[in-house]
């Protein structure tokens, strides 16, 4: 994603270069406003030399026009080619107005990205930390989990192995009950014998 500040310098650049590729344009509108102002005031100046020029006499063979109707022709196509220029300005006016607006809106859109920038690094700083405690979370509770298998296995073992005692122990008191009783049994008909022979 490009930056406010890339998009800013390319809308900055775009402009450049449309003002650049007009630049004859606005050239050529100055030299023709410059040759419109020059004919306007040379027909002026002929037009108030006409009256003093003629004189009252009849018999003065009249002159022949020849430069005004050169001017009158230099001046309608130095007004139509201002006209064409001014068409061409107002054309520039219009395009360089869009661009402004285009600009602005760029601009806009940039600064409302800055703050949306600005607020994603903050939410990232803040999802960052928040991941780091559950991680520091989990390894403890990781860390209790493991030791409390392994107290399950050593109890597990000591269980085992106190099973197997107590069996050991039962099986040595049922013989000793067996060996008593036995023992009980011969006593008992050793007396039974004696009293025969009593």
């Amino acid at each position: 994603m490009t930056s406010w500040r890339q998009e800013y310098l390319l809308a900055l650049q775009a402009r450049d270069r449309i003002e650049q590729a007009q630049k004859p344009l606005y050239d050529a509108y100055t030299r023709l406003a410059d040759r419109a102002a020059t004919a306007d005031a040379q027909a002026r100046a002929i037009s108030e030399a006409e009256p003093t020029s003629i004189q009252p006499s009849k018999a003065a063979p009249p002159k022949t026009p020849a430069q005004p109707p050169s001017n009158a022709e230099s001046l309608a196509q130095i007004r139509a080619d201002l006209t064409e220029a001014q068409r061409n300005r107002d054309s520039l006016q219009s395009r360089l107005k869009d661009i402004s607006s285009s600009l602005q809106k760029s601009k806009s859109q940039s600064a409302i990205d800055k703050k949306r920038l600005d607020e994603l690094a903050s939410e990232r700083a803040t999802l960052t930390l928040r991941l780091r405690d559950q991680d520091e979370e989990l390894r403890g509770k990781t860390k209790l989990l493991e030791d409390l298998h392994d107290e399950k296995v050593s109890m597990t073992l000591e269980l085992n192995m106190a099973e197997h005692q107590v069996q050991r122990l039962r099986k040595e008191n049922e013989e000793l009950v067996e060996r008593w009783m036995a023992r009980m049994g011969e006593e008992a008909n050793a007396m039974n014998e004696a009293s025969k022979f009593a």
